[in-house]
């Protein structure tokens, strides 16, 4: 019942008038942290994707930590750099975390699960990658860690939005079936969409259509969140998730903001536009220069995503705004991040994500909460694969417990982690989607690729699958990639130096640095729980499968056409 009221207007307004007459059950309560964590849908920070999000900024970034990453040689020692507080005349600086997939669904498992893509085997988006199947909720569901919030510590559970891509799909059980742990579920069916919907409602199907007023989704999210807000019980934590659909495509703004950033482009940083020249076949094939219509493209593309994200501005306001009248705020860490990163005319490829580079890897992260000292900065690597264990030490729970392979970095927001104990690099996987059958527009592709451009500029393939890793550390800033194909191609980058990893020094980098990386992955891509979380160390003793990511997938065949795309 209480859902009926998210098609009404509800504003912070009727959160407060909710909340008179429960005061005082809440200042009897025992005030266990309560957690919101609001995840957006491929917004980047190197496009400048947190631009039209000021309200979020300021209401979370400039009142908790953000996180920047941005360790570099010649920056002194970790320790001294890694936490500072922010000037109040400073600049505001983005945020950033890295993710475990450049894709939707196995990144958001990564957040669910606090696993890397080769423990919790989500592959990609589709069932038969393990995206919502059968498979997963039989082996995954019941230990993500909203479910251990609710089982273990109490608490309420409330998710609203998209959950992973397949969700709602009948071969696996359709939008009745409600994951475990949820006290209040509703989910969207299938991928993002700002209208002609269904939300699975605790596991009825409610149809929303094309009227902005009722149905547009990201302001029924924001409208469930106040409605849950006001009904929950007062003496028990909650934990709430909201997962909007901006600014993933289809990229359809609300009314009022449809004619916002009219003058905007995408940004011409110094990789724009141009030829991936040392770097996989996948993007050595794009044309370059782009055709007009794909600049023109991408550059409206770019000016609507930025529109939708101001309904977002506008939820994190009404959420923020809610707490604070029911005297919550103090009490609770609200987290706001994304699934993956985005680009638009990179190395001339028009629109996606699906790469190893760090505007497709590298997502927003800014913290507010208990003990968190507004105005900070934090350089501290972290992945999303950190954020459900940052979460469960919030509750209580006790991390080393569970099978999740991330680290809690729940001291570095209360300022107690000395930055010479932290991690120094992360994992980052992907495997590559494509069809056996070439497509008919781009004979000349071969068979393997998929999310092709009418010019025949594909942004993805089967062997653009690759295992990365992260480094970030006093002296280095650096990328290794080895890819699944029939060379096992590799790129190496130097951030420092190379900041729009222009140039793949996989050939020229010295040796024994080469082959410290190289084993570094290897012991990442082998790791599971405890071992995932130790600090820059090789252990011998745990033996590396090449396959152990790419289990069961065929050598490609798009390999013997890459002489023509040169």
């Amino acid at each position: 019942m209480w859902f009926k009221y998210v098609l009404t207007c509800v504003t912070v307004w009727s959160c407060y008038l909710g909340h008179l007459g429960e005061r005082g059950a809440l200042a009897k309560s025992s005030r266990t942290p309560n957690v919101v964590l609001i995840l957006t849908d491929d917004l980047d920070v190197a496009m400048g994707g947190l631009t039209s999000l000021k309200k979020t900024q300021k209401l979370i970034g400039d009142a908790g930590i953000t996180f920047t990453n941005a360790v570099s040689a010649g920056r002194g020692r970790q320790a001294e750099t890694a936490f500072r507080p922010r000037r109040d005349d400073a600049v505001p600086l983005p945020s950033f975390q890295f993710v475990a997939s450049p894709l939707c669904c196995p990144s958001r498992a990564s957040i669910l699960t606090g696993k890397y893509p080769h423990n919790h085997r989500v592959t990609n988006n589709t069932l038969e990658g393990n995206c919502s199947s059968v498979a997963w909720q039989k082996s995954e569901e019941a230990g993500t860690f909203p479910a251990l919030l609710n089982r273990l510590a109490g608490y309420q559970t409330f998710f609203a939005g998209k959950y992973l891509n397949q969700y709602g799909r009948a071969e696996a059980g359709g939008v009745e079936h409600v994951p475990v742990g949820w006290s209040h579920w509703v989910g969207l069916e299938k991928n993002s969409k700002y209208y002609n919907y269904t939300l699975s409602v605790n596991g009825k199907a409610e149809k929303h259509g094309d009227d902005y007023g009722k149905d547009y989704l990201t302001d029924v999210l924001a409208n469930a969140s106040l409605s849950f807000l006001r009904s929950k019980s007062s003496y028990k934590p909650f934990f709430m998730m909201v997962s909007t659909p901006a600014p993933h495509s289809p990229w359809t703004a609300a009314p009022q903001y449809r004619d916002r950033f009219n003058d905007t482009r995408a940004p011409r940083d110094p990789n724009f536009n141009i030829h991936g020249k040392d770097k996989h076949w996948l993007i050595r094939q794009a044309k370059t220069p782009m055709s007009n219509s794909s600049v023109r493209f991408l550059d409206d593309a770019f000016r609507k995503r930025w529109r939708t994200l101001l309904s977002v501005d506008d939820l994190v306001e009404k959420i923020v705004g809610c707490l604070r009248d029911r005297d919550e705020l103090d009490d609770t860490y609200i987290f706001f991040t994304s699934d993956n990163g985005y680009h638009t005319g990179q190395f001339s490829l028009p629109l996606d994500k699906r790469q190893l580079y760090d505007f497709d890897i590298r997502v927003p992260l800014m913290v507010r909460g208990p003990n968190i000292k507004a105005g900070q900065i934090s350089q501290f690597l972290v992945a999303n694969v950190d954020l459900g264990p940052t979460v469960l030490d919030v509750a209580g729970i006790n991390v080393s417990k569970t099978q999740m392979d991330g680290t809690s970095f729940l001291p570095v927001l209360n300022g107690q982690m000395n930055g010479s104990s932290w991690r120094s690099d992360i994992l980052v996987e992907y495997q590559g989607e494509g069809s056996d059958i070439s497509d008919p527009a781009c004979p000349l592709l071969g068979p393997g690729v998929s999310e092709c451009f009418p010019d025949c500029v594909c942004e993805d393939s089967f062997n653009n699958t690759y295992a990365c890793v992260r480094t970030l550390a006093p002296a280095a800033d650096l990328q290794y990639c080895e890819f699944d194909d029939d060379e096992v191609f590799v790129e190496v980058y130097n951030l420092t130096a190379d900041p729009f990893q222009l140039d793949n020094i996989a050939k020229t980098i010295d040796q024994e640095v080469l082959e410290k990386m190289n084993h570094r992955l290897m012991m990442l891509q082998s790791c599971a729980g405890q071992t995932c979380r130790t600090a820059g160390v090789y252990h011998a003793r745990f033996q590396f499968h090449p396959r152990r990511m790419f289990h069961g997938r065929r050598r490609q065949t798009v390999a013997r056409h890459r002489q023509k795309m040169k």
